[in-house]
């Protein structure tokens, strides 16, 4: 049986406007955005083509300092992971909103005043509170008591640490790491520096979630599980560094890009 079609919200939209009313988006408001529109693309030059990459200037400039930004690896620090030449994504909204680096991940982290005036990459091995010790009888790096199983990640060849320590990591630091230990200059190399080889967390800028090029190099880094067991410190809650979720020697900055280092 046929029925009679019901008008939807669009017809009864569609319709024309009663006498005297003018068309929707042709009122006060309307008439005075176009008009706004119309005098920005008049005084630039090039007009709407001018106006348009304008926008994406400052879209681009607004998402590179407050959401993520790229860097470049210039060494082998942290091979064979991040290898020289990548470009990496950095996730600066990681640690924003209450969350604080974990062990396992890969970190940008300024510097300055620690390591040298320029952006570092390296990997989180100690957070505040951690009792970190190289090594134990098998040559393994061991924190809060438990022996941490790094081969997944290191540079085939090296070991954990020729450079023995035994360190308690101060709240608000963290003690890192690079993956190719044999060339790598980290918080091992800085423990009589200022700091003591810690980096502050308020200094990091961001996680290391992507590698986006070369296109054959493509990948999400992950949170490795080989912290999974490791015990809270001491008098700590902690966060367990359990399941792996989507993971500065310096580096040079390509466009507005920056550099970490190694």
């Amino acid at each position: 049986m046929d029925t009679e079609a019901q008008p939807t919200e669009r017809d009864r939209s569609s319709r024309p406007a009663p006498p005297g009313h003018p068309p929707d988006g042709e009122g006060p408001e309307g008439r005075s955005r176009f008009a706004l529109a119309a005098r920005i693309t008049d005084w630039l030059p090039g007009g709407r083509i001018s106006l348009t990459l304008l926008i994406c200037l400052v879209s681009l400039l607004l998402l590179n300092t407050f959401v993520a930004q790229p860097f470049q690896i210039p060494s082998g620090s942290m091979e064979n992971g991040l290898r020289t030449g990548d470009r990496v994504l950095v996730n600066k909204l990681a640690y924003r909103f209450g969350a604080a680096p974990r062990r396992g991940d890969v970190v940008v982290f300024d510097g300055t005043g620690y390591f040298g005036d320029a952006d570092y990459v390296k990997r989180v091995v100690g957070v505040g509170g951690d009792h970190v010790v190289c090594c134990d009888q098998e040559g393994r790096i061991r924190v809060n008591g438990r022996s941490v199983d790094e081969s997944t990640f290191l540079h085939p060849g090296d070991s954990p640490s020729t450079v023995p320590f035994d360190v308690v990591v101060p709240d608000g630091t963290l003690f890192v790491l690079g993956d190719h230990r044999s060339d790598s200059r980290d918080s091992r190399d800085h423990l009589g520096s200022p700091g003591g080889g810690m980096i502050p967390v308020h200094d990091v800028v961001g996680r290391v979630d992507w590698i986006v090029w070369p296109t054959a190099h493509l990948t999400r880094l992950k949170r490795p599980d080989a912290y999974a067991r490791v015990p809270a410190a001491d008098g700590h809650a902690g966060v367990p560094s359990a399941a792996p979720t989507g993971g500065r020697t310096p580096a040079a900055s390509p466009g507005a890009a920056g550099g970490a280092h190694g």
